[in-house]
């Protein structure tokens, strides 16, 4: 070891093994896997199972919707419908969500990063293709709050000089 940098001379660290995949998560009572989803102030629960494809949207414990139906812009409906269709399970897999706060847009981008959790639960192997397309990563961006004295987070009431 040298006196300075307290290091040996001469060693190389070992490249670390590839992680062991991990074994599937077992399904609950009902056979669903769960994931949940979060953006901004949107907060998607989402249970899925094998099935005939069908999606559908509870609001306020009570309606149920298709996608369709709930979300009309067409880049939250390709939002939700991403992480099936890149691994490959769209029309193959029942998907459950219960929907709070937020906007649409938001509650899309939960109820995806919830259906790719669920699905990394139920098929280990596919967290490689959820990953790469970046559906299993939350989006931490929040809203500044407002400060006093400002009319908003960085917006400042109107100078007078006199």
């Amino acid at each position: 070891m040298t006196e300075t940098t307290g290091m040996m001379i001469g060693t190389t660290a070992a490249p670390a093994p590839a992680p062991a995949p991990r074994a599937p998560v077992k399904p609950d009572s009902q056979g669903f896997w769960k994931g949940t989803g979060r953006r901004k102030t949107a907060v998607a629960r989402v249970r899925l199972k094998p099935g005939t494809g069908e999606i559908k949207i509870i609001i306020n414990r009570k309606k149920t919707k298709k996608v369709d139906e709930y979300f009309t812009e067409i880049r939250d409906r390709s939002d939700v419908l991403s992480p099936l269709k890149v691994t490959g399970t769209a029309g193959k897999m029942d998907v459950v969500a219960r929907l709070n706060g937020g906007g649409f847009m938001g509650q899309a981008q939960a109820m995806r990063l919830g259906i790719a959790r669920a699905l990394k639960d139920y098929d280990p192997a596919l967290e490689g293709a959820l990953r790469d397309n970046g559906f299993l990563t939350r989006d931490p961006r929040e809203v500044e709050r407002k400060k006093y004295g400002q009319a908003g987070a960085r917006r400042r009431f109107q100078f007078s000089k006199r």
